[in-house]
C-alpha cells in the first residue's frame, strides 16, 4: 500500500504536485500577459490621443529645387504622421509668390508650381490649419528650399578644335567646354540631354544625342539623306521636333520641309511623320505646346493648325496665319500674326483677341516674345521725331494691359538677330552681332555671325546680368529666324 501511495504522490495525474505547480505557473502567465496587454494598449492609446492633440506632424518632405527651376509641374510634397482633410489653395502661402495648385491624398499633401522658379532663390512654402480627418487640433507646416543657379549652355562656331557647345553660369567665371564637332548648325537642350544638329564629314545631315555633359554620343535616325531645319525640344518628355528636306527635290519628287518628332529616351526609334490630313505637308513654322502632346503648326499654304502627337490624331483648324511669334511657358496663349493684325489664340478653346497695343508708340515693331503672365518682351526700330529710323533698336516689356516699360536700345552699330526668355522669365536673352556692318555672316545653312554675343538682361529691369560670347543660348526654343 505504501508503494500505491508513493506511485500517487509523484505521478501525472490532475491531483499531484507537478500538476498543480504547471497550473499556478500558467496562471501566472496569463496573469502577467493580460497585465502587460493592458499598459501596452493604455501606452496605446495614449500615444494615439497624444498624435490626436499634436495634430499632424511632417515625416518626409520631396521637393526638387533643379526640376522646378528647369520647367513648369515641378512639386513640393510633405507626408505626415495622419491622413489629412481636403487642403485648399487659400490655406498655401508662396513666398516668393508663383502660380500653384494644391492637392491631398491620405497624409500627403501637395503642391504644384505651374510656372519654373527663379534660380538662386530661396522659397518658402507654408501651408496653414492643416487638419486630420481624425480630429484634434490643425498644424501650420513651413518647409524651405533654395533654387541653384542658373546654367545656360551656348554655341561657338568656328574655334581652335572645330565648333563647340559650352555651359557656363550667369557670372561667366565657371565656362565649361562639352561638346565639339566639325560642323554644328544648331542645338537644344533637355531635362537630360542636348540633341545637336550637324553636318558630316560627307556633307550629310546628322543628329546627334548627347548627356548634358556631352558624354555617350549616340546618333538619331533620319528620314533619309537631306537636310535638318527648326530642331526643337518640348519642355518635358525628352521629345523633339524638327523639319526635314529631302537632299534630292523637285517639282514632281521628294519630301519638302515636313515635320518630324522623335522621342530622346529611344534613340534608335524612327522618327514620326505629323501630316495633317487634307492640309499642305509642308510645315513653314510650328511649336510646342507647353505641358502638352500638342503642337501648333502653320503649312506654307498659310493655315494655321493645332494637332496631336503623330499623323493619326485629328487637328483643329485656326484660320490662316502668316507667322508664329511663340507660345509661352506654362501658357495656353499663342502670339500669332494675322493678315491684319497680331493676334493672341488660347490654345485650349480657341478664343481669340488682338494682341494689346503698348501705351506708347515704340515704333515698327519687329519681335514679339510672350511671357506666361500675358505681357510680352517687343523690340522695334526707333524713330526720331520726324518718323524716320535712328538704327537704334529698342528691347521693351509691355504688360497685359499696355503698361510699356523701356528695357534697353541697342546701338545703331549692332544688330538684334533674336529674343529668348529664360524658364522662369526672369531672364531675356538678347543674341547681338554686334559691329554689325563688319561682323559678316558665316556660310552654314543656319548663318550666324562671326562673332555674336549674347546679352543677358533682367524681364522687369532691363539691367544686364552679363554678355557672353556665343549664340543659341540654350533657352530658346526656336532658331532664329
Amino acid at each position: 500500500m505504501s508503494t500505491d501511495r508513493a506511485g500517487a504522490g509523484t505521478g501525472a495525474g490532475p491531483g499531484t504536485r507537478g500538476a498543480r505547480a504547471r497550473r499556478r505557473r500558467g496562471r501566472a502567465f496569463v496573469g502577467t500577459f493580460a497585465i502587460v496587454a493592458a499598459v501596452l494598449a493604455v501606452f496605446g492609446l495614449a500615444g494615439a490621443a497624444a498624435t490626436v492633440a499634436q495634430g499632424p506632424r511632417v515625416t518626409q518632405v520631396y521637393v526638387d529645387p533643379q526640376a522646378a527651376a528647369a520647367a513648369s509641374g515641378s512639386r513640393l510634397i510633405v507626408t505626415t504622421t495622419q491622413s489629412l482633410a481636403d487642403v485648399d489653395s487659400s490655406q498655401v502661402t508662396v513666398t516668393p509668390a508663383t502660380p500653384f495648385a494644391v492637392d491631398t491624398s491620405g497624409r500627403s499633401v501637395g503642391v504644384r508650381f505651374t510656372l519654373p522658379l527663379w534660380d538662386d532663390t530661396e522659397y518658402t512654402v507654408t501651408i496653414d490649419d492643416v487638419g486630420s480627418l481624425g480630429g484634434g487640433p490643425p498644424a501650420t507646416i513651413t518647409e524651405t528650399f533654395r533654387t541653384p543657379p542658373a546654367e545656360v549652355y551656348l554655341l561657338q562656331r568656328d574655334t581652335d578644335d572645330g565648333d563647340l557647345i559650352y555651359r557656363s553660369d550667369l557670372t561667366g567665371q565657371h565656362a565649361v567646354p562639352v561638346f565639339r564637332h566639325a560642323h554644328i548648325e544648331d542645338f537644344r537642350a533637355t531635362g537630360q540631354h542636348l540633341v545637336v544638329s550637324v553636318r558630316t564629314d560627307d556633307d550629310e545631315a546628322g543628329l546627334i544625342v548627347t548627356d548634358l555633359d556631352g558624354e555617350d554620343p549616340r546618333e538619331l535616325p533620319l528620314p533619309g539623306d537631306g537636310f535638318v531645319s527648326n530642331l526643337q525640344s518640348a519642355d518635358r518628355g525628352e521629345r523633339i521636333g524638327y523639319t526635314f528636306s529631302d537632299a534630292e527635290l523637285d517639282a514632281d519628287s521628294g519630301r519638302e520641309s515636313r515635320l518630324y518628332t522623335a522621342s530622346l529616351g529611344d534613340p534608335g526609334a524612327e522618327p514620326v511623320a505629323i501630316e495633317v490630313e487634307g492640309a499642305d505637308p509642308r510645315v513653314a513654322e510650328w511649336r510646342f505646346v507647353p505641358d502638352t502632346d500638342s503642337m501648333l503648326l502653320l503649312s506654307f499654304d498659310g493655315s494655321l493648325l493645332l494637332t496631336g502627337p503623330d499623323a493619326g490624331t485629328g487637328a483643329t483648324a485656326l484660320g490662316d496665319a502668316i507667322g508664329i511669334d511663340g507660345i509661352a511657358r506654362g501658357s495656353s496663349a499663342a502670339v500669332v500674326d494675322r493678315l491684319e493684325q497680331a493676334s493672341v489664340i488660347d490654345l485650349t478653346d480657341a478664343s481669340e483677341a488682338p494682341l494689346v497695343a503698348p501705351e506708347v508708340d515704340l515704333g515698327g515693331t519687329t519681335s514679339v516674345t510672350p511671357l506666361p503672365d500675358g505681357s510680352t518682351i517687343r523690340t522695334a526700330a526707333v524713330l526720331s521725331g520726324d518718323g524716320l529710323p535712328t538704327g537704334r533698336t529698342s528691347v521693351s516689356r509691355v504688360a497685359a494691359d499696355g503698361a510699356t516699360t523701356i528695357l534697353t536700345e541697342i546701338a545703331d552699330t549692332d544688330a538684334v538677330i533674336q529674343v529668348c526668355v529664360s524658364p522662369s522669365a526672369r531672364y531675356v536673352a538678347l543674341m547681338v552681332a554686334p559691329d554689325a556692318v563688319t561682323n559678316a555672316y558665316d556660310t552654314y545653312q543656319l548663318p550666324l555671325p562671326e562673332r555674336p554675343e549674347t546679352r543677358v538682361l533682367e524681364a522687369e529691369s532691363g539691367d544686364q546680368v552679363i554678355a557672353l560670347n556665343g549664340a543659341s543660348i540654350s533657352w530658346c526654343q526656336v532658331p532664329p529666324r
